[in-house]
């Protein structure tokens, strides 16, 4: 193991990522464990408020991060796979659904009945406000948030540029922003 970590202690995370791409080498993995385990870890933290939660995400981010890696062109490693985290914690939170995710906020946490209610409302007046954007948008959102897909792989399945993928996203995250805070206003 500290053969592995002095062998790639030196590489740049586009080298790693290169490398694993080539070798797909589990040593790989491991160095962006040690890099970024306690980012991964953070956080879930933040969003799962759980330790344990937390933990078993970060092991699962990084048990499947190696084919994440094959599938996904990465060009900033960090912030990607802060995204690949943050999703995988919304994702653990829908499949708990609204009333499990209320019984645990008020077994694990200090706040009141009225600050869960209103996460819960932000979160369904998001879905809607992501269902009344226009198609291109829509979609778009969708694949690259949800799906993690990248702007190629978007611009491949709906057969556009990849600078019409990002400027749907980008007016589609102005749009929601918009809607959200509209909606909040009522």
């Amino acid at each position: 193991m500290l053969l592995n970590r002095n062998k790639y202690g030196s590489f740049t995370d586009a080298e790693l990522i290169h490398s694993y791409k080539e070798r797909q080498r589990n040593g790989i993995v491991g160095e962006l464990y040690q890099r970024y385990g306690h980012l991964v870890m953070g956080t879930a933290m933040k969003y799962l408020k759980n330790v344990h939660e937390a933990e078993d995400l970060t092991m699962d981010v990084f048990e499947n991060l190696g084919k994440k890696i094959a599938k996904h062109e990465i060009k900033h490693f960090k912030s990607w796979l802060y995204m690949v985290c943050r999703n995988e914690c919304l994702m653990r939170l829908r499949k708990k659904g609204p009333v499990t995710q209320e019984i645990e906020d008020r077994l694990t946490s200090n706040e009141t009945t009225e600050n869960a209610s209103v996460k819960e409302e932000q979160l369904s007046r998001l879905e809607t406000a992501i269902e009344d954007l226009k198609d291109l948008q829509r979609m778009c959102i969708k694949y690259f948030y949800l799906d993690q897909k990248s702007y190629q792989e978007i611009a491949a399945e709906l057969n556009i540029s990849i600078k019409k993928v990002k400027s749907a996203i980008q007016n589609g995250k102005r749009n929601l922003k918009i809607m959200m805070e509209g909606s909040h206003e009522k």
